[in-house]
This record gives structure tokens, sequence and C-alpha cells, in this order.
């Protein structure tokens, strides 16, 4: 009985030390090596100063600017309660919200089909991204509210649409952040 005590205890300390200080050193390690960008997070600066990330999704309310999916990760797309509401397609509060914010993207575009992902969140409420689609969707207000050509603002949106991964994984798709900066620095230039 005491061997297999001390073997086991022993077995304890060397799967700690194995699993859980030298592998993640490794893992860390390798990956700071080769996806250094990604590792730590895909922060985009500018003049020094971190920005976002590349990665989350963030909040952007004014009209100017291109809006990303509703968020279930709390308010201001908080990382920390990252995850969907798993609300059934008839859970009343889903309903609710996705009825209100239809209502209210239907007074800014009257005529037009609203493209699902403005509508829905994504698993994490996280999401950086939205549809082709939904960016169509948005130009009219954008191009209005910046001052600009519907045209122009179509020509920015294709220029930052990421097609498919290898043309066949994941669906196009355009981030928010990375659409907007370029707005502002679009808005700088004039």
């Amino acid at each position: 009985m005491k061997k297999n005590l001390i073997t086991a205890f022993l077995m304890t300390i060397a799967t700690t030390i194995l699993l859980g200080i030298i592998y993640p050193l490794v893992v860390t390690g390798i990956s700071q090596l080769l996806f250094k960008d990604k590792a730590n997070g895909q922060i985009i600066t500018r003049n020094g100063e971190a920005i976002g990330s590349r990665m989350i999704a963030q909040p952007f309310t004014g009209a100017g600017y291109f809006h990303p999916r509703p968020s279930a990760a709390g308010n201001g797309y908080d990382a920390a309660n990252s995850g969907g509401t798993n609300y059934a397609a008839t859970n009343q509060k889903l309903i609710d919200r996705v009825r209100s914010d239809a209502a209210t993207l239907h007074q800014e575009n009257p005529n037009q089909p609203i493209p699902v992902d403005l509508l829905t969140t994504s698993a994490s409420g996280l999401d950086p991204e939205i549809s082709p689609a939904a960016a169509e969707f948005q130009i009219p207000r954008v191009a209005r509210e910046r001052g600009l050509s519907e045209a122009d603002v179509r020509t920015l949106v294709q220029r930052h649409t990421q097609q498919r991964d290898l043309g066949l994984l994941g669906e196009p798709r355009v981030n928010v952040l990375e659409l907007n900066l370029a707005l502002d620095e679009m808005a700088v230039k004039r």
C-alpha cells in the first residue's frame, strides 16, 4: 500500500510538471514563433495605440459606422460573458429582441430584406465579421451619414470582403473593425 501511494504521488507530481508547466510553455513558445500575431490577439494599432482586435467584435453605434452582429455576450461585447443565449426559437425574449431589431433596421432601410446575421447573435457573441449582405444592407446609412456616394462605400466594402479560405472553407465575410477604420482613413484623406 505504501509503495502504491508513493508511486501515485510521484506520478501526480510528474504529470503536473509535464502537463501543467512544460507542455503549456512549449505550446506558447511555438505559437509565439510561428503565429505571433494570432497568438497575441491580432491587435490593430495606430500611432502606437491599440485600437482593437481583428478577432473580437466591438460595438460601433454611430450611424456613420458599420455595425457588427448583435452580441449575446453582455453589454458592449463583453468577452468575459462570451457565449450564446441558447434561447429556443420559441423563446419570447428572443422573439421580442429580433422583432425590435427588425423594426429598427426596417426604419433604416425600409424596403430591403434584412440579412439574418444582423438579427441573430453568433455562438460566442463576439463575432468580428458580418456577411457581405449585412454590409450591403448598411451602405445607404453609412454613405448618407458620411456624405459619401454609395458607390464609394460599396467599393470599400468589396475591397474588405474576404473570400472563403482556400476557396471552399467558411463563407465570404467582412471584418467590421477593419472596414470602419478604412472609412475613417477615407474621411481623413478627403
